[in-house]
C-alpha cells in the first residue's frame, strides 16, 4: 500500500545555516496522501498477518488526532474490510485533521476518557474485541502504533531501501534520526541495520515519556521480532540511543521553541513537519547540532520524517503570527 521508495532530499539551506553536519531528510510523508507517514510501512505487515488469520476488521487505538489510527482505518476501507479505532477522547473534539479522515473513511469511533485511556487500555481492548466477536466479527488488534513483532519488519525494510538510496546517491549516512513515540519504526531500523551489517548510529527523539521508558520498550518490540525469524539477533540496551528532554510540555503539547523551529523549516526548504512527532524531533536534533555533543561536522545526518501533516491544522492558531 505504501508508495515505495520515498524520496532522499538534502536540506542544503538548513544545513548551511546551523553549519554542522549535512543533513539530509527522507520523506517518509510521501508514503501516500490518505496512508501518509510512517504507520503504513508497519501497517503492511500487521495487515497481511490480519488477512491470513481471516479477519475482517482492524481495531487500534491512539489520542485523537492519531497518525496510525487515521492510517489504519484508510487501509481498511482500501482493503474493504472494517475499522474500529478505540480514541482518547472527550467527545468534544473539533471534527478536523485526521479525526475526520477516521470519520470520512467510515471507521467505528469508540471514545475513552483520557484517564482510562492511560490506565485501562488493555482492558478496552479485551471489551472491544468481546463486543465485535459478538456481532459477528473476527477482529485483529493492532497496538498503538502497529509497534509490535511483526510492524517492525515495515522498517527493516525501509533501512533496505535507504541503503539502495546511499548507493544511488554515492552518499552514505552514518547518523539517523527520527522521532519516537512508540518505538516500532526505531526498532526496525536498528533491526535492519543490525541485519545487514550497516553500523548505523540510530538516534530517537522521544516526543512522549523518557529516555529509559523507550529503551525498554524498543527492547521488547525486538524480543517480539526476532521471534518472527529463523536466525538470532543480539542487540544490546547500549545500542539504543533516545535523546531525553526534548519532549516539551508534554505529548501533542508544545513549547514556543518547537512551533518556531516547524515555521523555520517550512520557510527554509518547503517542508512541512508536525508539531507532535517530526517538529519536536527536528528541534531536538538542531538543539543537539548546537550543543555538539552528538553531532559533527563531518556527520550526514538522515532525518526520517515520519508524516503527520494532517495533525497540523488543529495547531493552526499555535502558528499565528
Amino acid at each position: 500500500m505504501a508508495h515505495q521508495p520515498t524520496p532522499i532530499e538534502k536540506l542544503d539551506r538548513l544545513s548551511d545555516l546551523l553549519d554542522g553536519p549535512e543533513i539530509y531528510i527522507k520523506r517518509d510523508d510521501l508514503t501516500g496522501s490518505e496512508i501518509s507517514g510512517n504507520k503504513i510501512r508497519k501497517l503492511e505487515f500487521s495487515l497481511a498477518e490480519a488477512l491470513d488469520q481471516g479477519a475482517d476488521v482492524l481495531v487500534t487505538c491512539g489520542g485523537i488526532q492519531s497518525n496510525h489510527a487515521r492510517a489504519t482505518a484508510v487501509a481498511a476501507a482500501k482493503l474493504g474490510i472494517s475499522s474500529c479505532l478505540i480514541l482518547s477522547g472527550t467527545g468534544r473534539e473539533q471534527l478536523t485533521g485526521n479525526y475526520f479522515i477516521d470519520v470520512l473513511v467510515g471507521a467505528k469511533i469508540k471514545l475513552v476518557t483520557p484517564e482510562r485511556y492511560r490506565n485501562e487500555i488493555d482492558a478496552v481492548f479485551a471489551e472491544t474485541r468481546a463486543e465485535l466477536e459478538e456481532q459477528g466479527y473476527k477482529p485483529y488488534l493492532i497496538p498503538l502504533g502497529a509497534s509490535n513483532g511483526i510492524g517492525t519488519f515495515g522498517y527493516v525494510n525501509a533501512m533496505k531501501e535507504i541503503s539502495q538510496q546511499e548507493k544511488d546517491l554515492g552518499v552514505s549516512f552514518n547518523k539517523i534520526v527520527i522521532a519516537v513515540g512508540s518505538g516500532g519504526t526505531y526498532a526496525g531500523l536498528l533491526l535492519g541495520s543490525k541485519l545487514m551489517g550497516l553500523e548505523k548510529e540510530i538516534y530517537g527523539m522521544n516526543v512522549a515519556h523518557n529516555a529509559d521508558y523507550f529503551t525498554n520498550r524498543i527492547e521488547e518490540i525486538l524480543i517480539e521480532a526476532v521471534d518472527y525469524m529463523e536466525d538470532n539477533v543480539n542487540i544490546s540496551r547500549d545500542e539504543i540511543h533516545i535523546l531525553d528532554g526534548y519532549v516539551g510540555p508534554g505529548y501533542g503539547l508544545n513549547n514556543q521553541e518547537q512551533i518556531e523551529t516547524v515555521k523555520k523549516v517550512a520557510r527554509l526548504e518547503g517542508v512541512v513537519l508536525d508539531p507532535v512527532y517530526t517538529g519536536k524531533a527536528m528541534h531536538g536534533l538542531i538543539e543537539e547540532i548546537y550543543k555538539g555533543r552528538v553531532f559533527s561536522k563531518e556527520d550526514k545526518v538522515l532525518f526520517i520524517h515520519t508524516g503527520g501533516q494532517y495533525g497540523l491544522f488543529p495547531f493552526a492558531d499555535r502558528f499565528e503570527e
